[in-house]
This record gives C-alpha cells, sequence and structure tokens, in this order.
C-alpha cells in the first residue's frame, strides 16, 4: 500500500496546499504564509519609500490592499517562491524562452507548479510516476510519461501559468515506495463539485424510486381491495337472489298444499249435499279429479318448455348450461301453475259453498 500525502481544497487556501502536496508533508500553515506575505508587504513599501513618503505613488500604494495575500486566504506567486526558498528550490517560468532554449524534456524534471488566475496546484514524480496532485480532486491523478507533455500544453492553452521547481526536494515515505513499485489507478478521482452532484444524484435517484415503490404498492393495494369488495358485493347480491328464490319457492309449495286440503275438506261437503233436479251446474270435481287434472296441467307445461327449448329461443354455448336453465324454468312455471290451480280451486269451493 502506497500513501501520498494529499490535501483537498478548503476555502481559498490553495497556496497551502499546493506548497504541502509537493513536499509530501505539513510544512507549512496559512499563519506561516500569512507572515511571509507581511514581509514581502513591508520590503516592498520601504522600496516604495525610497521615492519619498509624500510622493502620489506611495500614498496610493498605501492605500491600496496588499497584492501578496487577501482575507480568502490566497498568496502571491512571490509567497510561494520564498516559502519553497528555505528548502533551497526555486521557481522558473516553463514557456520563458531561457527554459525553451534549454531543451529539457517534462519527464526529466522533478515537479511543476501550476497557477490559474487565484487558484494554485502541484504536479510531481513519485518514483518513476508522475501524480496531479490538484487539490479540487477528490484524490491524486495518475499521469503518464506519454501524456505529460500533452496534459502541461493543455493546461498552457487553458491560460495557466506553469512553473518548474528547481532543486532537491526533501524525502518522502511515497517517493521512497516508487522507486521499487509502480502503482495503477483503476478510476481517476473527479472534480469535488462533481463527485458532490454525483451523490445528490444518487441520493435522489433513490429517494424517488422508494417513492415510486410506495406509490405502487398503495395503489396496488387499493385495487386489491377493490376486487375484494366488488366480489363481496357479488357473492352478496347472489346469497339473496338464492334466499329470495328459496322464499318464493316455499310460498308457492304453501299455497299448494293449502289449496289442495281445503278442497279435500270441501268434498265431502259437497258429496253429501243433495242436488235439484233442476239446476244444470256442473257438479263440483273430487279431490283425484282435481289432483288429474293438476298433474295434466303440469305435463302440458313441461310439454312447451321443451318445446320451446328445441326451437332455440334460448341458446347457450354451454350444454349443461342451457339444460340446467331449461329445467329452472320449467320448474318455475311449474309452480306458477301450481299456484293458479290451487287459486282456481279455492274459488271453485268457495263458490259451491256459496250455492249450498
Amino acid at each position: 500500500m502506497v500513501t501520498l500525502y494529499f490535501l483537498t481544497q478548503e476555502g481559498s487556501l490553495c497556496a497551502q496546499h499546493c506548497l504541502n502536496n509537493l513536499l509530501q508533508g505539513e510544512y507549512f500553515s496559512p499563519v506561516e504564509l500569512s507572515s511571509i506575505a507581511m514581509q514581502l508587504d513591508e520590503q516592498e513599501r520601504m522600496r516604495m519609500a525610497e521615492g519619498g513618503v509624500t510622493s502620489e505613488d506611495y500614498r496610493t500604494f498605501v492605500q491600496q490592499p496588499s497584492g501578496n495575500m487577501d482575507d480568502s486566504g490566497f498568496f502571491s506567486i512571490q509567497v510561494i517562491s520564498d516559502a519553497l526558498s528555505v528548502w533551497g528550490l526555486e521557481l522558473t517560468l516553463f514557456n520563458s524562452p531561457e527554459y525553451r532554449n534549454l531543451g529539457i524534456d517534462p519527464i526529466n524534471e522533478k515537479a511543476f507548479i501550476c497557477n490559474y488566475k487565484e487558484h494554485w496546484f502541484t504536479v510531481r514524480k513519485l518514483g518513476k510516476q508522475w501524480f496531479n496532485l490538484n487539490s479540487l480532486l477528490t484524490g491524486p491523478e495518475l499521469i503518464s510519461d506519454t501524456y505529460l507533455a500533452l496534459f502541461l500544453a493543455q493546461l498552457q492553452q487553458e491560460g495557466y501559468s506553469i512553473f518548474v521547481v528547481k532543486g532537491d526536494l526533501p524525502e518522502c515515505e511515497a517517493d521512497q515506495l516508487l522507486q521499487m513499485v509502480q502503482v495503477q489507478q483503476m478510476q481517476r478521482p473527479r472534480l469535488i463539485g462533481e463527485d458532490a452532484a454525483a451523490r445528490d444524484q444518487r441520493v435522489q435517484r433513490s429517494e424517488a424510486g422508494v417513492e415510486g415503490d410506495r406509490l405502487y404498492n398503495s395503489s396496488a393495494m387499493v385495487d386489491e381491495d377493490d376486487d375484494n369488495l366488488q366480489k363481496a358485493l357479488a357473492l352478496s347480491r347472489q346469497q339473496i337472489d338464492m334466499e329470495d328464490e328459496e322464499a318464493d319457492l316455499r310460498r308457492a309449495i304453501q299455497l299448494s298444499m293449502q289449496g289442495g286440503h281445503q278442497s279435500d275438506i270441501t268434498e265431502p261437503l259437497v258429496s253429501n249435499t243433495p242436488q235439484s233436479s233442476g239446476n244444470s251446474e256442473p257438479e263440483p270435481l273430487t279431490s283425484e279429479e282435481l289432483r288429474q287434472r293438476r298433474q295434466a296441467y303440469f305435463e302440458k307445461q313441461q310439454v312447451k318448455m321443451e318445446h320451446l327449448s328445441s326451437k332455440g329461443l334460448k341458446q347457450t354455448t354451454n350444454a349443461q348450461t342451457m339444460d340446467s336453465e331449461a329445467d329452472g324454468a320449467s320448474e318455475e312455471n311449474m309452480l306458477k301453475a301450481a299456484t293458479n290451480m290451487s287459486l282456481d280451486t279455492r274459488k271453485q269451493s268457495s263458490k259451491s259453498a256459496e250455492e249450498n
């Protein structure tokens, strides 16, 4: 396991991060860099005072804020250069004519410091490999030897100023380990802002997925409850219909039995009553004759129903269903006929009783 010293961006302290990532350790603090900046400001003030403290240039310089640091934590190239001079290191402008005339291949250098506007970061060689130690990244980025020159040229096109670090850097454990082994990077680091945005998107997608599942489950439960309610209502209606049919059947049978019983009681009274020879009214029917007529009426109604069924007045594709419906209609008609016959019998009995 090779561990590189790497600081990610905090506020605008990129100059401090740049120096410490370059030296691979906690070498400089914001307080120490501020002290260097104030020393540089005092040196500049003294040089301006040589032209006279009453001069317009001096008064303008004194009224202006420091050019070596600000309240956000930014430090100038002079502060960085003075801080590196403590370790015997110097900075040379990469695209200066003097350096170009040397014809040095970038891979033979030890480190570069890059600046764009108010941001500083380091590109350093550790062991035999190059790393981009930009504090705006989530971690160190491995740079191949063939890509290094292209990477520096791209930075120049984007407006970066590049400085070559000259001198012997302090020894560090990462440099010693990488002299013996080489590392591979499976996944390149992201910019800090992009990584935070990607995490937010993952969280939003996860929350949206959970909410969608909750809504889907709720809708499914509502649909299931509706289905169960419809089934319960259908079963209840079927049960009520069956109960009504059974009640009608019991009432019809009861009326039929009451009609037969009354005819049996009335029959002896009628048979024992003498009839006048001048009366042309038909004789009342006996119980046996009533039974025979009722049976004949039932058979006649059944023949009619079978005849209607054979003509296809009520068709269905299921033969068993058609038979059951025909039987049900026959039974219903038979019950109606029995009820009518009972009523006829009661009327005849009442009429006979009135005549007597």
